[in-house]
């Protein structure tokens, strides 16, 4: 058994687009919504990596084998007046799990996070997840009873940009 001293974790580069994006289809096969997925490893290389990336992610490593992932955007609270992180996803593979891997890769992201001075971490949960809303409760990421996530995706989306192309415009 490897232990927690041989996980290392790394900043992501376009060379890990196909790893990140299998670790998203780990994460959705975990929960079975593997067919809600549509990004494909391009679409990792085209919004995460280059002069305006949408993403970024560290990878975790144990002895230069992918263990793990977290991929991770800024955000920024109006009312704390300070930036942060947005966790969009933390996945550890299987035969790496209880190692302390998703610990360390988090512990990574606020320390990160930190030194660019932010000041929190926000992510969601899928609400039949039991085990990891308990994993980030030991860490203190602690469930907002004040917030709901509301989202609008693919048709809904477009409704409400095509209602918003015209509008303020003055004829």
């Amino acid at each position: 058994m490897t232990s927690r001293d041989h996980i290392s974790i790394r900043p992501a580069t376009i060379d890990d687009a196909e790893t990140i994006h299998a670790a998203i289809l780990g994460i959705a096969e975990a929960v079975d919504e593997l067919h809600k997925v549509k990004s494909t490893p391009n679409d990792i290389r085209r919004f995460g990596f280059g002069p305006n990336p949408a993403f970024e992610a560290l990878i975790a490593e144990v002895e230069g084998v992918f263990a793990g992932l977290c991929l991770f955007f800024p955000s920024f609270s109006t009312w704390q007046g300070r930036p942060g992180v947005y966790v969009q996803d933390l996945f550890v593979a299987k035969e790496f799990r209880g190692l302390g891997v998703g610990e360390k890769l988090l512990k990574r992201l606020a320390a990160v996070t930190r030194a660019r001075g932010g000041r929190y971490i926000r992510l969601s949960v899928d609400s039949g997840n039991l085990r990891a809303q308990a994993f980030y409760e030991r860490l203190g990421l602690r469930l907002s009873g004040a917030e709901q996530i509301h989202a609008a995706y693919r048709e809904d989306f477009d409704a409400l940009a095509d209602a918003g192309d015209h509008e303020g415009e003055t004829s």
